[in-house]
């Protein structure tokens, strides 16, 4: 059973919130709760392939300055950036300068326009990809699953960089395409109840 933390309200969370303020907030409003949006799906699926190697602390830090710099993760715009870009993307030392990472964002962008043309978005697409409850190992005791290694496959079929299976699961769990949050964490239950009630976007015919 993965271990809790009481945060200063006196309330049991997930323990990797432990030590790191910002974890708190993005824990209790974000990690875990189902998005359809593409443009945030995207941005994670990015910020997920630029902490491979880093920690999750990193990039939340620098998050901010990702999304100005990327132009909000908007891929209609990110898809069109040239070599004058991946410059500017490089001298900025408020994001995480890899030049193959910065690389696959633009490329990502490309092909996250072509997976919008080819299953009418990208939550229709990734959304599919949403395991059955059964079929989910106990809370935080996993790094990849089943779901995750397909995704991740059909993702590279589709010409995606830097999306492995552990990264795809960590874009699963904080997307809410599985609840996570450890038996005894207070948001578990609020994570299930916005999962209930999340209407999961269709592919097109």
């Amino acid at each position: 059973m993965a271990e809790l933390y009481t945060a200063p309200d006196g309330q049991c969370r997930c323990a990797w919130v432990a030590g790191v303020e910002a974890f708190l907030p993005y824990h209790d409003d974000e990690w875990g709760y189902p998005v359809s949006d593409d443009i945030r799906l995207f941005e994670k699926l990015c910020l997920e392939s630029f902490q491979s190697g880093l920690s999750w602390r990193t990039i939340l830090a620098k998050r901010e300055n990702f999304r100005a710099a990327f132009d909000g993760f908007d891929f209609q715009k990110v898809a069109g950036y040239g070599d004058d870009d991946v410059v500017r993307l490089l001298a900025n030392a408020g994001i995480v300068r890899h030049r193959g990472k910065i690389n696959a964002v633009i490329n990502n962008a490309a092909r996250a326009q072509e997976l919008v043309a080819e299953a009418g978005s990208i939550a229709a697409f990734v959304w599919s990809f949403e395991p059955a409850v059964a079929d989910l190992a106990e809370p935080q005791t996993q790094s990849t699953s089943a779901a995750s290694v397909a995704l991740s496959k059909a993702l590279k079929k589709r010409g995606w960089k830097f999306v492995g299976p552990t990264t795809v699961y960590a874009f699963m769990q904080a997307m809410g395409l599985i609840n996570d949050h450890a038996t005894g964490c207070a948001m578990r239950a609020r994570a299930e109840e916005m999962r209930a009630g999340f209407v999961r976007p269709q592919m097109k015919d």
